[in-house]
């Protein structure tokens, strides 16, 4: 029997468990993409292929989405609340703009796919996600229950793998393969996993079990951060603790706007100073020293990672000024973007082969891919999600639901500012955690707000 014929049989009555659960327990098919995204690997990775597939997850998410427009179709499932709720109106918008962009773009089959994958993300995730969420308040403790043990798993296995190579800073770049294909994106996810387990902690404080289980994450994932390496994972958590502290006194969100837009209106009056600042800092991020390797986030002159970026990100730009309305399609910034690389801009790491990641922005990258709209679509969602999250933590009375609410907000905070250096969200590791809360917060406003119940 041929190879092909063994992985099939091997395969078949996973297969079989899946449709049997599809049909007749929805809910725990679910559970299960929740439970299996931190432990997904992309089959690019073992097969010769240029067609990158997060498996068991996303064949999975694509049978949910099917499933859920048909009995859409067929039962009128989603509630007229949900559809028009702010968020799900931006992001519905944001589908659209991917449509109408991928029909001008310059690779179109690439578009197309980048807007499939956008629908098995959102619409099992997101939509169904609110309605899953409503239907019972505690299935959110389940989601993030199944999400942390996922993780926790990953990072005993990466800590395991470190440790046989001497927690070297160099091996900390690949020791979580297969389950993320680098230390950023896996400290990204840390990163936001971090708060929950905070609030988790605070709500079963007085439960000894579960105390004792957290008190035992709490450190684990805390070394984890560490030895990922992540700068932008360590930077983003103190920025969420920054927030939390103006989320607990009570700052309203009109003063942390205009706090700001003073903070880019003085980066932008006082830009040739700072940058020549930048440029007179040579600390490397290639150190186990914490200190100077917390310092090169701010080295614009030798640290290959930061020049890196400033290639992606200055290459996004020009993209952009090349077609500033649709931009060059929807998920096709790697494979467009290397004519447009400056020579001063190059680094030891750049690539012209389309291999090696994206525009390093969740926010550059739909401004080349999508012109200015699908940028400003993207910022307004992620302003209106977390606005929509601090305004509800104000009006609700104290419960377990608005501690998980607001260490929720502070995960995807952690998140979106991490999506000014890095991004992620075309893959299953950071699109469940970040749109299965989106959905939670949302649930939430439309309870509290009794327009669904």
């Amino acid at each position: 029997m041929t190879y092909k014929g063994n992985l099939l049989l091997n395969v078949l009555p996973f297969a079989l468990v899946i449709v049997y659960v599809a049909f007749f327990h929805f809910d725990k098919l679910f559970y299960f993409i929740v439970f299996f995204t931190p432990l997904s690997v992309n089959v690019e990775e073992f097969v010769a292929s240029n067609v990158g597939l997060f498996l068991p997850t996303e064949p999975i998410l694509f049978g949910m989405l099917l499933l859920i427009v048909l009995n859409q179709v067929k039962h009128n499932n989603f509630s007229p609340a949900i559809l028009k709720h702010p968020i799900s109106i931006l992001i519905l918008l944001q589908l659209c703009w991917i449509l109408i962009t991928a029909f001008n773009s310059e690779l179109p089959l690439v578009s197309f796919k980048f807007l499939l994958t956008k629908l098995w993300f959102f619409i099992p995730i997101y939509f169904y996600g609110i309605i899953f969420f409503s239907e019972n308040e505690k299935r959110i403790y389940y989601f993030l229950w199944l999400f942390i043990t996922a993780m926790a798993m990953v990072s005993i296995y990466t800590l395991f793998n470190h440790a046989l190579n001497n927690f070297s800073e160099s091996s900390g770049h690949w020791v979580m393969f297969p389950f993320f294909k680098d230390h950023t994106s896996y400290g990204a996810i840390l990163a936001l996993v971090y708060p929950i387990l905070f609030g988790l902690y605070y709500i079963n404080r007085k439960n000894g079990y579960t105390k004792a289980v957290l008190l035992a994450l709490i450190p684990l994932f805390t070394i984890a951060i560490i030895m990922s390496y992540t700068r932008a994972a360590w930077l983003t958590i103190v920025g969420a603790f920054v927030v939390f502290l103006l989320i607990r006194f009570r700052v309203r969100f009109k003063y942390l706007a205009i706090i700001g837009l003073v903070g880019i209106a003085y980066i932008a009056v006082n830009f040739v100073e700072i940058q020549h600042s930048l440029e007179r800092n040579d600390a490397e991020h290639a150190t186990e020293n914490l200190d100077e390797r917390i310092e090169s986030v701010a080295n614009i002159t030798s640290d290959a990672s930061n020049l890196e970026r400033i290639n992606r990100w200055t290459s996004a730009i020009l993209l952009w000024q090349e077609r500033p309305f649709m931009g060059w399609g929807p998920g096709t910034f790697a494979m467009v973007y290397a004519p447009f690389q400056l020579s001063r801009n190059l680094t030891i790491i750049s690539t012209s082969s389309g291999n090696r990641g994206n525009a390093h922005s969740e926010y550059l990258g739909p401004l080349a891919e999508q012109g200015l709209i699908g940028m400003l679509l993207m910022l307004i969602l992620v302003g209106f999600i977390i606005y929509t999250g601090i305004h509800l933590y104000n009006q609700l009375p104290p419960s377990n639901l608005r501690i998980i609410l607001l260490v929720s907000i502070l995960g995807l905070i952690t998140y979106f500012a991490h999506g000014f250096l890095n991004n992620y969200l075309d893959t299953d590791k950071a699109t469940v955690p970040v749109w299965g809360l989106t959905a939670f917060i949302v649930m939430l406003d439309l309870k509290s707000r009794k327009k669904i119940g």
